[in-house]
């Protein structure tokens, strides 16, 4: 691995996107962290069950008032941003490095966003840039009532984390401004248009982006509670309100495992192991048009799998244990390791990413402009050849992966009660275990596009 190491140090940059940080990784003892954490997700979930006592992990009331400002006026706020960023993306240049809409999508919404809500709760609730439009459209029009598009719960939201998923990691060009354009056009028409005849309130359940915000909040240890005019803000252990919630139905389940198996093959899919697999040389990549097809594959064999493997362990488990427990409470911990993935995944993304999205808001139409007042800077990713800087990057990621399946182990152990037999568990122990050991892999491995 050392040797593998220093050849790929030899590199030039330019040729992958992500060859320099595993460079450096693949010299850390990372044979070491993944066996301890998989050691401590194992260890963790065994003393769980044996001792059938857990943290308690209540929640705390910080404060409560009356609700100050109506959820429409940030959102409309959010949406007037929308636009701005939207025609800035249409005027700017086509480099998807200088292009403020790909870069405030990609990385703002996309990445930083996730992970702010995963602290101080779901920011989305006031930027959703459907909300306020939805809500004026149907007044002026004079509509209320929906053409019972509910009744199919949260499946469009899972049919369009697919297709976004596709998008993202699949298909040809998705960072190209001009491709973006049209499909955040395309997309942002057909939510309002589905929204105006059912109802604001469909976003909840039908727009992927508003579920997938509200699901990864659900770990933030900070969140407020809205009813009747009345906001309660909280305080507790993350994950505290997963405990808080009623147990997921089958779109809802859904939704996890598309998430789930796209976070993995989105890793899986960049590693020299994949590009061995299907026949394509890291060192020679053929380009994104050339494993389109067995992309796709991947993508849907990935969903595949991680639905089976959750439906084969809770089999086991019940059958294991001699009792009947429902999937969708046990389900509900899956949240905690979607938002681990996520942030373990983008870290490195965000920080380099980051520093362009800086960039372009300084000068969105990319011709010299300073609109905050900062002179022209270069980006710098010399960091990532620092063994140390990229220790503490790697460090985080770990605590990540490793944080996020103690909270899981913690959270199933609650929610299917102290009164399930030790062996019920473990099935679930077991894939615990071995996603931890896959996620932490993923990150460590050699990458070649």
């Amino acid at each position: 691995m050392r040797a593998l190491a220093g050849v790929l140090t030899l590199l030039p940059g330019a040729a992958f996107a992500c060859a320099l940080p595993p460079s450096v990784i693949l010299t850390l003892p990372t044979g070491h962290y993944i066996t301890g954490a998989a050691l401590t997700v194992a260890l963790t979930a065994v003393m769980g069950a044996a001792s059938a006592r857990m943290p308690d992990m209540g929640a705390v009331l910080l404060a409560e008032r009356s609700e100050r400002i109506p959820r429409i006026v940030p959102t409309y706020s959010s949406f007037m941003a929308f636009l701005v960023v939207f025609v800035l993306g249409i005027l700017g240049p086509n480099d998807p490095m200088h292009n403020l809409l790909t870069l405030v999508f990609w990385t703002g919404v996309w990445i930083a966003l996730p992970l702010a809500s995963m602290l101080v709760g779901n920011l989305w609730w006031g930027l959703n840039p459907w909300y306020a439009p939805i809500r004026i459209v149907r007044a002026l029009i004079g509509r209320s009532g929906g053409i019972g598009l509910s009744r199919f719960g949260h499946w469009p939201a899972v049919l369009s984390l697919a297709g976004f998923s596709w998008f993202q990691i699949v298909s040809m060009s998705p960072s190209e401004p001009e491709t973006l354009v049209q499909v955040m056009a395309v997309y942002y028409a057909i939510i309002l248009t589905l929204g105006v005849l059912e109802g604001e309130d469909w976003l909840e359940q039908g727009e992927f982006l508003t579920v997938f915000f509200a699901m990864v909040a659900r770990i933030s240890p900070l969140w407020r509670e809205r009813e009747g005019g009345r906001v309660k803000t909280f305080i507790g252990w993350p994950g505290a309100q997963v405990l808080r919630m009623p147990g997921f139905g089958l779109s809802e389940m859904a939704f996890v495992v598309a998430a789930l198996g796209a976070l993995s093959f989105e890793g899986l899919s960049e590693t020299f192991f994949w590009l061995w697999l299907i026949g394509e040389n890291p060192l020679e990549f053929s380009g994104r048009s050339a494993v389109m097809g067995v992309n796709t594959l991947g993508l849907v064999a990935g969903w595949g799998l991680t639905a089976l493997s959750l439906w084969a362990v809770l089999a086991l488990g019940r059958y294991w244990g001699g009792q009947q427990f429902s999937a969708g409470p046990v389900m509900l911990s899956f949240l905690a390791i979607a938002a681990g993935y996520h942030v373990a995944h983008f870290f490195v993304t965000l920080l380099t990413s980051a520093q362009y999205t800086l960039a372009a808001l300084n000068d969105p139409l990319f011709r010299g402009d300073a609109l905050l007042g900062m002179p022209p800077f270069y980006v710098s990713l010399g960091f990532l050849s620092n063994p140390l800087m990229m220790s503490l990057i790697y460090a985080v990621q770990f605590a990540a992966i490793l944080g996020a399946h103690l909270l899981a182990v913690v959270l199933v152990l609650k929610l299917v009660g102290p009164h399930t037999r030790a062996l019920a568990h473990l099935p679930m122990t077991i894939l615990m275990v071995g996603y931890t050991v896959l996620g932490l892999w993923l990150l460590s491995t050699a990458r070649g596009v």
